[in-house]
């Protein structure tokens, strides 16, 4: 059942949350750009976590799913602190952050700031610098006229309507950017990547692995793998890296 939580800074979340049934670490579900809480994948993750005595915590989000907040009107900076507002005040003990796309940038935003909590990371095609390094590059100059001169274009999607991207987003973001310098996490890795995804390519996954600070990172290519990886197979990979992960970090 999806709830309700007042963030300290006071935006409206809604999330799915069960503690852990025995010792163990809470996996916390980063959704994508635009995405929510109401995916496939999230609600296989919360199975496996039940079925395994896991905690689970998914939210969304302001301006995503059934959040408050306008997406519009959202920063990485406003999703980052979401998620540190979530982690931090729904969840106790040690943490595994499974981000897709942008949640991927955010888990790892997220195990920077909280390197006491986070034991682990499993990113789905994650999108770090996605802003700068795959989205601004791609609009057209007219596109990029428009975030210059207007504060906002739309922008088509595979995957629903166009969405709006925002002179805010670009110019926020721009903080946040992990690329160009070692990435000081030293924790286990697991990375799932799809090699036909048309949003976030396989070679920028292999960025990632080549400025993570740990030596403890797998890269998991699917030759025929979309940017959704929601395929049973693809899900039921997800479902194995987190089990795996689970048994290394228990000492199994």
């Amino acid at each position: 059942m999806t709830s309700e939580f007042l963030s300290p800074h006071q935006r409206r979340l809604a999330y799915r949350h069960m503690p852990p049934a025995r010792a163990g670490a809470t996996y916390v579900w980063l959704c994508g750009f635009n995405s929510d809480i109401s995916g496939s994948k999230v609600q296989a993750l919360e199975h496996w976590a039940r079925e395994t005595g896991h905690g689970c915590l998914a939210f969304d989000y302001s301006g995503h799913g059934r959040s408050g907040g306008a997406f519009a009107e959202g920063t990485l900076s406003d999703w980052r602190q979401d998620s540190l507002d979530a982690i931090d005040h729904l969840t106790e003990g040690p943490l595994v952050l499974v981000g897709s796309s942008m949640g991927g940038w955010l888990a790892l935003l997220a195990a920077l700031a909280r390197p006491s909590r986070v034991a682990g990371l499993v990113l789905v095609a994650p999108a770090p610098d996605f802003t700068e390094q795959l989205i601004w590059p791609d609009l057209s100059p007219a596109a990029q006229a428009e975030v210059r001169q207007k504060g906002m274009t739309l922008m088509a999607s595979h995957y629903g309507p166009p969405y709006p991207l925002t002179r805010a987003l670009f110019e926020d973001a721009r903080a946040w950017l992990l690329l160009d310098a070692p990435i000081a996490i030293d924790i286990p890795v697991r990375i799932l990547q799809g090699m036909r995804d048309p949003d976030v390519p396989w070679t920028h996954a292999l960025r990632l692995v080549e400025q993570l600070a740990s030596e403890d990172v797998v890269l998991s290519l699917v030759r025929d793998g979309d940017h959704r990886l929601s395929r049973p197979a693809d899900i039921r990979r997800l479902l194995q890296l987190c089990e795996a992960l689970a048994e290394d970090l228990a000492g199994v």
